[in-house]
C-alpha cells in the first residue's frame, strides 16, 4: 500500500515537472514569435511610412504644378501602376493628409502640406549633402537622396544645414524650404513661354529624374547657365549654350524654368 501510494506521488511530480517544463518550452517559443513579429512589423511600418512621404512629396510637387494630383500623374511620377496607388491614398487620407475626390484628383490637407515641406526639405539638403560634400555629380543625385532623406532627424539636418552654408536652393535650383515650411523661390517661367533669339539664365530643373538630368547635363545646361533659343518647333527647340547648339524635346523643355538674363540672383 505505502509502496503504491510513493509510485502514485512519484508520477504526480513526473507529471508536474512535466507541465512546467512544457509550459516554460511553450513561453520561450511564443516570446521568440512574437519578437519576429514584433520586428517584422516595425519594418514594415518603416517602409509605409517612406512610401507615404514619397507620394506627400509628389503630390505637393503636382498640386503646385496643377492644381490637384491626378491619378495618373501621381503614378507616373512615382513609376507604378495606377491601381497599386489606391491603398495608400486611402491610408493617407485615414490620417487627414489628403482629400481624394474620384475622378477629380488628390489634394494635400494643411497638414499634408507640412509634412511635405519636410520631406521636401530632407530631400534637397542630402542632395547638397551628396554635391558640396561628398563631391557627387549634381545629376546624379536625386534617387540617392531619395533613399537617404529619411535618415536625417531634424537635429542632423540643423547640423547639415549649418555645415552647408545655409544653401537656398538644391543642386537642381529648387528652392529648399526652410525649417518653418517657408519656401523661397526666385520668380521664372517655364522655358517654352520664351520667345525666339531670347537670352535666358537657367533657374531650376522640376523634373529630376536621372535620364532627364543626365541628358541637360551632356548638354551644358545647368541652373545658372545662360541659354539662347535659335529655333522653335512644335516638339523640338535648339538652343545656344556656351557656342554650341543643342537639340531639346518638347518635355526637356518644359521641365526647365528660367529668367530673362539680366537678372543678378544665382541659385546657391
Amino acid at each position: 500500500m505505502k509502496l503504491a501510494k510513493h509510485v502514485s506521488l512519484r508520477h504526480d511530480y513526473i507529471n508536474f515537472v512535466y507541465l512546467r517544463l512544457s509550459e516554460r518550452f511553450i513561453a520561450v517559443v511564443l516570446l521568440h514569435k512574437l519578437r519576429e513579429l514584433v520586428k517584422l512589423v516595425e519594418n514594415l511600418t518603416t517602409e509605409l511610412s517612406h512610401e507615404a512621404e514619397e507620394y506627400i512629396e509628389a503630390i505637393y510637387k503636382l498640386q503646385k504644378k496643377s492644381g490637384v494630383a491626378k491619378t495618373k500623374e501621381l503614378a507616373e511620377a512615382l513609376s507604378v501602376v495606377p491601381g497599386s496607388i489606391t491603398n495608400t491614398i486611402a491610408h493617407l487620407e485615414k490620417h487627414g493628409l489628403v482629400e481624394h475626390k474620384p475622378y477629380r484628383g488628390v489634394k494635400l490637407t494643411a497638414e499634408g502640406e507640412k509634412l511635405a515641406l519636410n520631406v521636401i526639405r530632407r530631400h534637397r539638403l542630402a542632395e547638397r549633402l551628396l554635391t558640396d560634400l561628398l563631391e557627387a555629380e549634381w545629376s546624379d543625385v536625386h534617387e540617392s537622396a531619395c533613399k537617404l532623406e529619411h535618415a536625417l532627424t531634424e537635429n542632423v539636418l540643423l547640423l547639415l544645414e549649418r555645415r552647408l552654408g545655409y544653401p537656398k536652393f538644391c543642386p537642381h535650383g529648387n528652392p529648399i524650404p526652410t525649417e518653418e515650411g517657408e519656401v523661397n523661390d526666385v520668380e521664372c517661367y517655364p522655358l517654352t513661354d520664351a520667345a525666339l533669339n531670347q537670352t535666358c539664365i537657367v533657374v531650376k530643373i522640376v523634373d529630376e529624374k536621372k535620364d532627364t538630368l543626365l541628358s541637360l547635363a551632356s548638354k551644358g545646361i545647368k541652373p545658372n547657365v545662360p541659354v539662347h533659343i535659335v529655333k522653335r518647333k512644335k516638339k523640338t527647340m535648339v538652343l545656344c549654350v556656351a557656342g554650341k547648339e543643342h537639340k531639346l524635346t518638347q518635355a526637356e523643355a518644359a521641365c526647365l524654368w528660367v529668367k530673362t538674363a539680366g537678372g543678378d540672383q544665382n541659385n546657391v
